[in-house]
């Protein structure tokens, strides 16, 4: 494929899941994704849906750990997994802390000087990574939706919420929905963005919601034994938000589920029919 390097392709219900490598633009170096074809995507062109991984993640987390692909392949559901970051960036501080930097570029396009050279994932996952797909696979452009875990939930609801005519649906696992007010936010923004608390809400959920909502149910699945959701994810604050705005969300609690793997594979299937349904697989 011209501009993509595949790094592995492997046979997987029917379909093929891949591993891929391409030089960004938009992070200025290399940048990873995963993408599982289903049997369909052999004949015909597929909805996609875009899965945002969280802090300290890559493009296999989800990939291995969530159990998407069969369901997918059920439903001709193209499968996105892009990286977290970009990777090696030779940037001082980039690496050695697991809450900011390589692995936790937080879905904003950077502003601020180093970070603004390669950290500029908010485009890479709505313009750049979209584009080379639909050049590339079986995509269909016009049907997609983007769901996400924890850093990965802040940036599909963020992205969701401010490109609402590009995704048909959106989803999140144990999000990150008011990052303006949160520790792992207000340690990551001013970094990324700078100090003027006003550049931060066009990456805070909760800010979002009141001024734009998502034609369409939001979906929240979040466990009550997140040891995060007190200091960090803070759902109520975006459930309050909703209702101030006028915006449909299910917001699920689940007693006994923590933040991990076991917790969003138990439940990816809702989602996935979730999303079906919103681009016409069901």
């Amino acid at each position: 494929m011209t501009g993509i390097e595949t790094i592995s392709e492997q046979r997987c219900h029917g379909g093929v899941q891949g591993f891929y490598r391409h030089e960004s633009e938009a992070c200025g170096g290399p940048m990873r994704f995963a993408l599982y074809q289903p049997p369909q995507a052999q004949q015909q062109v597929c909805p996609v849906l875009y899965f945002l991984a969280g802090l300290t993640c890559t493009e296999e987390t989800a990939t291995i750990k969530a159990g998407a692909q069969r369901l997918a392949a059920e439903l001709g559901l193209i499968l996105v997994m892009p990286d977290t970051s970009p990777r090696h960036t030779g940037i001082d501080g980039a690496t050695g802390d697991w809450e900011f930097g390589e692995g936790a570029g937080f879905y904003v396009d950077a502003t601020q000087a180093p970070w603004s050279s390669r950290f500029r994932m908010h485009s890479y996952v709505t313009q750049e990574l979209p584009s080379l797909l639909a050049r590339q696979f079986p995509v269909d452009p016009e049907r997609s939706g983007i769901t996400g875990h924890s850093m990965g939930g802040h940036g599909a609801l963020t992205i969701a919420l401010r490109h609402p005519g590009q995704y048909r649906s959106v989803s999140a696992f144990a999000p990150i929905v008011a990052p303006s007010q949160v520790p792992w936010g207000q340690k990551a923004l001013p970094r990324y963005l700078g100090e003027d608390t006003h550049a931060w809400a066009d990456y805070d959920a909760c800010e979002l919601v009141r001024r734009q909502t998502f034609d369409g149910t939001i979906l929240i699945d979040k466990g009550e034994a997140d040891g995060f959701l007190a200091t960090q994810l803070k759902p109520e604050l975006f459930d309050q938000a909703c209702a101030e705005g006028g915006q449909s969300l299910l917001l699920r609690r689940h007693a006994g589920y923590d933040h991990s793997y076991y917790f969003i594979t138990s439940f990816i299937d809702d989602h996935l029919r979730h999303h079906a349904r919103a681009l016409g697989c069901l």
